[in-house]
């Protein structure tokens, strides 16, 4: 038996946050104590966890006082004003947002891809996006066998990506075309339903969009090798549940479609879904709750050399968030990592 273990999820009222919880459950995550903190709105509700619920507790500076292990969900700001004070409490932190992604003091991890990474955290590891995250999965095994040097990606993304609002702006405008009423837009620039939105967070000086840019460093840092060229757009589409992606990889030796299957059913965490034939292949529907990331469409790019197209899909809430939060928490714990060397390594 271990030491007593405690775990606590920021943002734990969120639809991301609730996923942690249940996740931490469903994988029998060894906490022998759970919190739940969210902002002093919440404090006092009851969240669900397993077969009961937790009482959410208001996050404060002070709140990470005998934790182990935080996993944050609660967005940028929160992560950044709240992370140090965590990892100067002795709590390592597997943070969520895009606060700490691209900092150089926290490794970016997919507990399939780079485990290693985790060897040097100073106390934050930072859980990637979400259309990166089900990306890498599927192109590092590719990686490993014959160097990918480009990658064009367009992607499909729910409205979960969003959070409950997005989830609740697409029922709302459904439902108010079928009644024939008017739409309002709350949360997207535009409307979603029926619609697709080539926008997802802000504008950047290259008019690129930030999530776009996201997709691009993080895939770098994820692989560690600046040599790999990525490229990408991202649209928000009316599905609830799970992102799709179209990625077009260029890689330094020939892959055919037939050896790159080969590879990918071997791929952790990666299920082949390809027989086009049989009009088999990977949509939203399938992914929805589901934990695997999967990959179908495989075929080779007949205008290139040495390069392939696929379709990959995952549920986004769950391998985009929460499921890969909580494999980057088992590893800690297998690799005995679970610890924080500098406790003044993030306070200013």
């Amino acid at each position: 038996m271990g030491k007593p273990l405690t775990v606590a999820v920021v943002g734990a009222t969120g639809a991301v946050g609730r996923e942690m919880l249940a996740t931490l459950h469903s994988r029998k995550f060894p906490a022998t104590k759970v919190r739940a903190l969210a902002s002093s709105r919440s404090a006092g509700n009851g969240v669900p966890f397993g077969d009961g619920e937790l009482t959410v507790e208001e996050l404060k500076k002070d709140s990470f006082a005998g934790v182990d292990l935080a996993i944050f969900s609660a967005g940028g700001a929160t992560s950044l004003e709240f992370a140090p004070h965590a990892v100067a409490a002795g709590c390592v932190v597997v943070d969520n947002s895009a606060a700490w992604r691209m900092d150089a003091r926290c490794p970016l991890v997919v507990p399939e891809v780079n485990p290693g990474h985790l060897s040097w955290h100073q106390g934050i590891i930072a859980n990637p996006n979400c259309s990166t995250i089900q990306m890498v999965v599927v192109l590092k095994p590719l990686h490993d066998v014959a160097k990918i040097q480009r990658v064009v990606v367009s992607t499909y993304q729910a409205v979960s990506g969003t959070g409950q609002k997005g989830i609740e702006e697409l029922e709302r405008q459904v439902r108010d075309l079928f009644h024939g009423r008017d739409t309002e837009t709350r949360v997207y620039p535009h409307r979603i339903a029926f619609n697709l939105l080539p926008h997802i967070d802000v504008f950047l000086d290259n008019d690129y969009t930030k999530e776009e840019m996201k997709m691009v460093n993080e895939t770098v840092k994820i692989l560690d090798d600046p040599s790999v060229k990525v490229t990408a757009t991202c649209v928000r589409v009316p599905v609830f549940y799970a992102h799709a992606e179209s990625v077009n990889i260029r890689t330094a030796r020939k892959l055919t479609a037939k050896e790159a299957r080969a590879i990918l059913v071997q791929a952790p965490g990666v299920q082949v879904y390809d027989n086009p034939q049989e009009k088999m292949y990977p949509m939203p529907k399938d992914a929805q709750g589901e934990d695997e990331t999967f990959v179908g469409r495989i075929r080779e790019d007949e205008s290139e050399e040495n390069c392939l197209n696929m379709w990959i899909v995952a549920d986004n809430v769950r391998k985009g968030a929460a499921l890969n939060a909580v494999q980057i928490a088992e590893t800690l714990l297998e690799k005995d990592l679970l610890r924080v060397r500098d406790r003044n390594a993030f306070l200013s």
